[in-house]
């Protein structure tokens, strides 16, 4: 049998497998939090021996040893790897009836862990909507964070809490919104690293280097982040799709068609989202949105 905490704290024994960034400085939060973690799985001894300080608990090489050490098994593995990484837990004899596994995948569902289902735990996916460079950085921004929870309904409680013990706030995603509520994580940080890429490109190909081109428009994304914090996103939204200036998209559309046209697509299709949240806004007036809308779409069509 596994070792277990006194009834009433709602505070696991946990093992952790997976040493990446999320898995460590999870680990290392939930220690200060009140969590025991006694036992950590990873793919090589030097990702344990890099993660040991921060999660402490007990090390093993293979997955199915160390889950067997806890009540509640946390994948922190890559997405890919989750449904194969809990067969072999189970396979092992790593998984008892009544036993929490969960992942923190945002785009999968609950489906990875069926195996874990089937030998009679209850699962989850516990995910936080942020971005981690380093375990160092992790463990800062998670505290603070908004977590996904799809869970079975035996243990949401339990979830909330562990949310809440992390420093994040809960909320739940259906199963079948989770590849939805994923998407738009990726658009908020992925595609705004991508975005900001495009804009440095733009800079570099008037001739600044890389360094002159972000310092030329870092501040204005500093301050376009503070007012969306400040305001939110409609009452934000300035420039000239907001203002209705159609010949200033004309001369922008013609310049992507003769100098960059490799971004003519990205920049017609986000024109033609700011053109709605102008009208949200109400500072575009209806026609002058259909006529912005008509040149960005047959800026779409261009090759």
């Amino acid at each position: 049998m596994k070792p277990t905490i006194p009834r009433g704290t709602n505070i696991n024994s946990i093992a952790i497998v997976g040493l990446g960034k999320v898995g460590t400085a999870v680990g290392f939060l939930l220690r200060s939090a009140g969590y025991t973690i006694v036992a950590v799985a990873g793919r090589s001894a030097s990702s344990i021996e890099q993660a040991l300080p921060y999660t402490k608990g007990e090390a093993f090489l293979s997955p199915s040893d160390a889950a067997s050490r806890a009540e509640c098994i946390l994948i922190t593995t890559g997405d890919d790897d989750i449904a194969p990484v809990c067969e072999e837990i189970v396979k092992g004899g790593g998984v008892e009836p009544n036993n929490k596994v969960i992942h923190m995948s945002g785009a999968g569902g609950l489906d990875l862990l069926d195996a874990a289902r089937r030998a009679g735990a209850h699962i989850a996916s516990i995910h936080p909507i942020q971005s981690f460079a380093d375990v160092k950085g992790a463990i800062e921004s998670i505290p603070g964070s908004t977590f996904g929870i799809t869970a079975d309904n035996e243990i949401k409680n339990w979830a909330v809490k562990m949310v809440r013990d992390l420093g994040g706030t809960p909320f739940f995603v259906p199963e079948s919104d989770k590849p939805l509520y994923h998407a738009a994580a990726c658009m908020a940080s992925n595609y705004l690293v991508t975005l900001m890429h495009t804009v440095e490109c733009i800079y570099t190909s008037l001739g600044l280097t890389g360094e002159e081109a972000f310092h030329a428009f870092w501040p204005l994304v500093k301050g376009t982040i503070k007012n969306i914090e400040m305001k939110g996103t409609i009452q934000s939204l300035t420039g000239p799709i907001s203002r209705g200036d159609v010949g200033t998209i004309e001369k922008h559309l013609q310049a992507f068609r003769e100098k960059l046209p490799a971004f003519l697509t990205a920049y017609s299709a986000m024109g033609i989202l700011t053109a709605d949240l102008g009208l949200n806004k109400k500072t575009l007036p209806t026609d002058r949105a259909e006529i912005i809308k008509k040149l960005l779409k047959g800026g779409q069509k261009d090759e």
